[in-house]
């Protein structure tokens, strides 16, 4: 079941999964909103913590999805991507040329290119852990209670402020009544094989002890055709997660101690060119997930690992008192080849070191009519980068022997926070939430850009000593952002299952500098008509960016509890848009790589939402057999206002919006039979991307056309709950479509970087077809 019958491994998979899914008619992503948290009131309705209490899904005026591990497991979802494809206007997505950096966007606003020195538009949380850093965040599922993804901006409630929304993985609790052994295995296309352990035990009343450990392999969906053994898009992964747990189980202290590592030894992650070489002719390849990719050095290499302590102390009957205390550590090496041809043309060795520091606390109070919290949060973080670009070819032309862009970028930030947000219930129907956070950030930068010319840098495995003939920048700032960011919300429950709300929450990610930017020949990150541009702050700066976001929704439970819907409306301004990226530029007079983050000014974001969970009919094969159908729809109109070039002139009419496709729906068919001691669970899903930008010009070989995804499983489990084996298929129809991509051409088609042209593409998984099977004591 490997590459050498890539073909017929396609095929056989078709076949069987076709079988599967036959008959269970078609439908979108298996993440019913009945099942999206793990737990339920006495009368069924969904139970969510997303205001930091418990809450019914349908009594929290914000716009949530939230996943029960379960319901993940059932559907086959592999890492945290999958979730994107379950959620409205959502797009979580590996970034080009890794395993585990993660591009995130929600309802238009993320980062498309994850250089440190940025914070995060799309907040990921790991156990209430903010995550500083975008490297390691392709989160695996396994051992997860639930994921929650949040929508528009955040900050009052929990953590780091982030603009457009939240993505939270929670992993489970330990029982506190008895030993528990968890094996989960799986195995499929493409020599699939994962296994994962997990087990948990009491000792005593008071003291728990539990942990995971994860082995997560594939093989390629391609191959590197240049360096033989090296495999294309394949999965290389140990994981592991600790827990020690003090109190709880009814006794006023809780306290938590969790520690997790993740290593990737993956192959590098190499795109397939969109065009023949400018210089070798070399064809493109008919296979998009082979590679001629030259460059394995250094090995593809990934650490990331952390230690956090959850603390709850009920102080009174309205009082609560929580801790979050965290550090973590990550290091990425990673070879990137750019052209994708054996040739030394644009290839980037490179390694990100991210390292961070938190702290939170938070002051929870409770009574008949008010609730709320207030708390503070404190990070103390550093990102660092530095890479070469290795232009081998360019060199050559010009007589420079091992032309290499060098960049070096090291961004310390230190922010703290206060916040708070209460609700009143004026009335059993009526209550007013209000909240705010001030938000001080301090960004520290060191930016170090030179050519040199004896290729590959020493701590990449190079030899020469490194010699510039051209530095661009060598540059210390430092710069503070200050924000006061208010929310507020009105809620009617009309009765007890429905709830109309209208809410007004103003978003704030703060500047900084471009740790990849040129002081001497980049564009300017943020031009005015009128101004001179003489200074190199001028170039590496760039600054914050703030949004005001208003939103109106509805949800409700309906017909009995058959049918349960979420409605939101939301009307963003959006002012001084992030947008990092690369150019090709000179540097002494001669071809290098530097970094340009552009503050677009001003934005317009409006859409809507739909989610709805639907229940078809009960008992109609036999008692306890349910029918269901699950949807999300989303819809987004995204436009720049105004957007200034690099020559001071409003572009915003050729400018679009990265990641954001305007129409993203899903849906699910899904039925559960009693049969053979357990239930049948048969699910089959479709889900819609419409046309998506890589960048904000539009750029139609990489630009991904609408397109359809089909999945289904079948997954039959035991009463007792101790067993369970499922079949699952993912993407049943092979459809190729395009995630990221590099382009350094102009629009005449002539190389802006490198000799053989930059036109390079990554691509969503193919066709998998695996099994799993699950056994609990």
């Amino acid at each position: 079941m490997h590459k050498g019958h890539k073909s017929a491994n396609r095929s056989s998979a078709f076949v069987l999964a076709a079988i599967l899914a036959g008959g269970f008619g078609w439908s979108a992503p298996v993440a019913a909103q009945d099942e999206a948290a793990s737990e339920t009131d006495d009368a069924g309705a969904i139970v969510v913590t997303a205001r930091r209490r418990e809450e019914r899904l349908i009594d929290v005026p914000i716009a949530v999805t939230a996943i029960s591990g379960e319901a993940l497991d059932r559907s086959g979802a592999l890492d945290i991507t999958d979730v994107a494809n379950m959620t409205p206007n959502t797009t979580l997505e590996n970034s080009r040329g890794t395993n585990s950096t993660l591009t995130a966007f929600i309802r238009g606003v993320g980062q498309q290119d994850p250089v440190p020195g940025f914070e995060a538009g799309i907040g990921i949380y790991l156990d209430d852990v903010y995550l500083n850093r975008p490297q390691a965040a392709v989160l695996d599922i396994y051992d997860v209670e639930r994921i929650e993804v949040l929508r528009g901006p955040q900050g009052t409630l929990y953590g780091r402020n982030t603009i457009g929304g939240a993505v939270k993985y929670v992993t489970r609790n330990l029982n506190p009544d008895k030993a528990e052994l968890r094996i989960r295995g799986t195995y499929g296309t493409y020599d699939q094989a994962d296994l994962v352990v997990t087990g948990s035990a009491p000792l005593g009343d008071m003291f728990r002890v539990g942990g995971s450990v994860a082995r997560l392999s594939r093989g390629g969906f391609g191959d590197n055709l240049n360096i033989p053994g090296l495999e294309n898009y394949n999965k290389d992964v140990w994981a592991g997660r600790g827990t020690i747990e003090f109190g709880g189980n009814g006794e006023p202290v809780m306290i938590r101690i969790s520690g997790d590592y993740t290593r990737d030894k993956s192959d590098p992650r190499n795109g397939h060119r969109l065009i023949p070489g400018l210089k070798s002719g070399a064809p493109v390849l008919d296979d998009v997930y082979d590679t001629r990719a030259g460059l394995n050095q250094p090995k593809q290499d990934v650490k990331a690992y952390g230690l956090a302590m959850n603390a709850t102390a009920e102080l009174t009957d309205s009082l609560t008192f929580r801790s979050i205390s965290a550090w973590r550590k990550d290091r990425s090496f990673t070879p990137i080849d750019f052209d994708a041809l054996p040739s030394v043309d644009v290839d980037v060795p490179a390694v990100y070191r991210n390292e961070q520091v938190s702290q939170e606390f938070q002051l929870l109070y409770e009574s008949e009519r008010l609730h709320g919290l207030v708390g503070f949060y404190y990070l103390d973080a550093q990102a660092a980068t530095s890479f070469d670009v290795l232009l081998g070819l360019t060199g050559a032309a010009l007589g420079l022997p091992g032309l290499n862009g060098y960049t070096a970028g090291d961004v310390r930030t230190k922010t703290w926070s206060v916040f708070g947000d209460f609700t009143y219930d004026f009335t059993s129907q009526i209550s007013l939430s209000v909240g705010g956070r001030y938000t001080n950030d301090r960004r520290r930068a060191f930016v170090y850009k030179a050519n040199r010319i004896t290729g590959l840098s020493p701590e990449f495995g190079g030899t020469l000593t490194p010699v510039a003939i051209a530095v661009a920048t060598d540059f210390r700032g430092e710069r503070t952002f200050k924000e006061f960011t208010p929310r507020a919300s009105l809620s009617y429950k009309p009765d007890e299952d429905n709830l109309v709300y209208a809410s007004y929450s103003k978003g704030f990610k703060g500047g900084g500098f471009d740790p990849r930017g040129s002081g001497t020949s980049a564009p300017i990150s943020n031009p005015a008509v009128g101004r001179t541009y003489d200074d190199i702050y001028d170039f590496l700066a760039f600054d914050p960016e703030k949004v005001a976001s208003y939103e109106l929704g509805y949800k409700g439970s309906l017909l009995d509890r058959r049918l349960t819907l979420s409605l939101a409306g939301f009307y963003m301004d959006y002012k001084d848009v992030q947008i990092p990226g690369s150019v090709g530029c000179l540097v002494g007079g001669v071809q290098s790589f530097c970094g340009i983050t552009t503050n677009a000014a001003k934005a317009r974001l409006q859409g809507v939402e739909a989610e709805v969970n639907a229940v078809l009919a009960r008992d109609f094969v036999g008692a306890g057999s349910t029918f269901r159908f699950n949807g999300a729809l989303g819809y987004i109109d995204a436009k720049y206002k105004r957007f200034i070039g690099p020559a001071g002139t409003d572009v915003s009419d050729q400018r679009v919006f990265q990641n954001t496709p305007k129409w993203t729906l899903a849906g699910t068919l899904a039925a559960g039979v009693p049969a053979m001691g357990g239930t049948i669970d048969l699910s089959t899903t479709v889900s819609y991307r419409s046309l998506t930008h890589q960048f904000e010009t539009p750029i139609p070989a990489l630009d991904q056309p609408g397109y359809v995804l089909w999945d289904a499983s079948l997954v039959w489990t035991a009463d007792s709950g101790a067993y369970s084996i499922g079949v699952h298929g993912k993407n049943l129809t092979d459809k190729q479509y395009i995630t990221s991509g590099y382009n350094y051409q102009n629009a005449a088609g002539a190389s802006t970087l490198g000799q053989e042209g930059v036109l390079t593409a990554f691509y969503g998984n193919p066709r998998q077809v695996f099994v799993t099977g699950t056994v609990q004591f």
